[in-house]
């Protein structure tokens, strides 16, 4: 089984003039299948979070925790976010760690068991039926007990920094996250207690932030001195600190929240804000060094640190303001949540390419196309992809609007923009592929030297 996570062509069965990857990169990342599969199904989570938040926008603005808008936030924190991750994690860990996953079998199971609980556990949620919900939960645990064993070999690797070491508790805190999730998935069968609000604000605050803000911040450390073309000497410690403060404000912030104690909830927020400061100190940094020019990956970048800024200052209007704390309180979550939306949209951008491009090219065999890659990431279409920012970030405002201000039709237009983001994202990093691979004459026409994308 842990031959599997090597299964490439090997150089000398590869067709002539098809493009070769690298020999110690080719030898641990999984086939480009693994990760673009759970890429897509991404797009289609953030579609239909979006449908689902515009159908919940009534009941949204009245009770932000009712089953109508716990649905829409599942589907975009598992079938849209958590799935983008896991994707990201699959081609990723092997990369930083040099040591291939135990098996592609495991992460192709993961993917579907994933697919099939971030899918019906909200869906159950929506139409209240428990056992659909029941099944989602189940499927969730199997698949995250899977994405363990998949990545314990790479992740116990010693002496690889602090960006092994992040994504180590990353996997941590998805783990602590699907705990709590079972818990509060059997509990909505058998009652066992009251479900408050602090109680799942202590769930948000590990999934979040302990899980998916953890594998951004740690992965950053990694992805934007190439993307950026940056070079900053002081990216380790700066990455350390955002990484020590992330957790330091989980662990304390969440049980804060769970057991009700101011003090520790205040702290864990301190620590938790030291360390997304030191996050937003490195990307300013890398944005003070960068030589590649503004493009759009830029602009999904800095509207992502600005979300996060917006879902801070909204998180503490909402600890001080207790007559508005619900609508503050949703508002902030949403911004924290747009903030993860934004920068995997940008980062797909650059590593959608990077990965399908060797893929493509052993497909065509073709060495035309091997000449005309692109020097940068760019196989997206640019007009669409500008396109989905623009969707993307206006239906995040206006979710966000929506909630502070109790405005359902605000509400409802931030989740129709938000599905066509998603459908016009997936659009805009699939067309060129699709039509390189069924019309490869016609898809590898492009000038040489000429990219499909900013530069």
């Amino acid at each position: 089984m842990g031959t599997e996570g090597t299964e490439h062509t090997t150089p000398a069965a590869k067709p002539p003039g098809s493009v070769r990857r690298p020999h110690a990169v080719a030898a641990v990342t999984p086939p480009a299948s693994v990760p673009l599969s759970f890429l897509a199904a991404a797009s289609a989570g953030l579609a239909g979070c979006g449908t689902t938040l515009a159908w919940a926008s009534g009941p949204g603005v009245a009770d932000p925790t009712a089953d109508p808008v716990v649905a829409a936030v599942h589907l975009g924190v598992l079938a849209a976010l958590s799935m983008g991750v896991l994707g990201a994690l699959h081609q990723f860990v092997p990369v930083v760690t040099h040591r291939p996953l135990r098996s592609v079998g495991l992460a192709r199971a993961t993917f579907l068991a994933w697919l099939a609980a971030s899918w019906l556990l909200p869906l159950g949620v929506a139409a209240r039926q428990e056992e659909v919900v029941e099944v989602g939960g189940g499927l969730a645990a199997i698949a995250v007990g899977l994405l363990v064993m998949n990545l314990w070999a790479p992740l116990s690797a010693r002496g690889k920094g602090v960006v092994v070491a992040g994504l180590r508790l990353a996997v941590a805190g998805l783990v602590v996250t699907a705990c709590y999730g079972v818990v509060y998935v059997a509990d909505r069968h058998g009652d066992w207690f009251t479900l408050s609000g602090h109680v799942v604000l202590a769930h948000a605050v590990v999934g979040l932030f302990g899980w998916l803000g953890l594998a951004y911040v740690s992965l950053a450390g990694t992805l934007w001195p190439m993307f950026f073309l940056a070079n900053v000497p002081s990216r380790n410690r700066l990455g350390k600190l955002a990484v020590t403060g992330v957790v330091a404000g989980v662990v304390l912030l969440s049980p804060g929240l769970l057991s009700g104690i101011p003090w520790l909830s205040w702290a864990g927020a301190a620590a938790l804000g030291g360390g997304l400061a030191a996050h937003l100190a490195m990307l300013a940094a890398h944005l003070r060094r960068r030589r590649r020019r503004a493009d759009l990956f830029l602009a999904f970048v800095v509207t992502s640190a600005g979300l996060l800024v917006a879902g801070a200052g909204l998180a503490l209007a909402a600890g001080l303001d207790g007559s508005r704390r619900p609508a503050l309180t949703a508002a902030a979550v949403t911004a924290l949540a747009g903030w993860l939306l934004e920068a995997l949209a940008g980062h797909a951008l650059k590593v959608v390419p990077l990965i399908a491009w060797p893929a493509l090219s052993d497909h065509s065999g073709r060495a035309g196309l091997a000449a005309r890659r692109p020097g940068s990431p760019g196989l997206h279409l640019r007009s669409l992809a500008a396109t989905a920012y623009g969707l993307l970030t206006v239906g995040i405002v206006a979710a966000i609007a929506g909630f502070a201000a109790a405005q359902p039709a605000l509400l409802e237009t931030g989740g129709w923009l938000l599905a066509g983001a998603g459908i016009v994202a997936a659009a805009s990093l699939s067309a060129r592929p699709l039509r390189m691979l069924l019309w490869p004459d016609q898809g590898s026409a492009m000038p040489p030297g000429r990219s499909t994308g900013p530069t």
